[in-house]
């Protein structure tokens, strides 16, 4: 499965005068990258991908990461589930990209 996912802290002293909470996004794709498992982020979510229980394993330790930036969090996840495939992270987009080239 892949999950994407963005959270948030909100209610405490983690935003930036710009209203960046990059800090506590930075703890969060951290736990994400130090799990292992295959992963992209980009400027508005973190895609992961592995089993049921792994995958949301690290959503929630990652979620629990920036909870120490505030007194509330806000998830954001969306999951592909597709028993059977792995290595989609890159898969879907060498098939999209081949799309795009006109091949099948």
């Amino acid at each position: 499965m892949i999950v994407a996912f963005s959270v948030a802290p909100s209610g405490g002293p983690s935003e930036q005068p710009d209203g960046s909470v990059h800090d506590a996004v930075a703890a969060a794709v951290r736990v994400v990258r130090e799990s292992g498992l295959p992963n992209h982020t980009s400027s508005m979510f973190t895609e992961v991908e592995g089993e049921w229980d792994e995958v949301m394993a690290v959503v929630k330790a990652a979620t629990e990461a920036v909870g120490a930036f505030g007194t509330r969090v806000s998830l954001v996840l969306k999951a592909d589930i597709r028993p059977g495939y792995t290595g989609e992270l890159e898969g879907k987009i060498a098939r999209l990209e081949t799309a795009l080239e006109g091949g099948s």
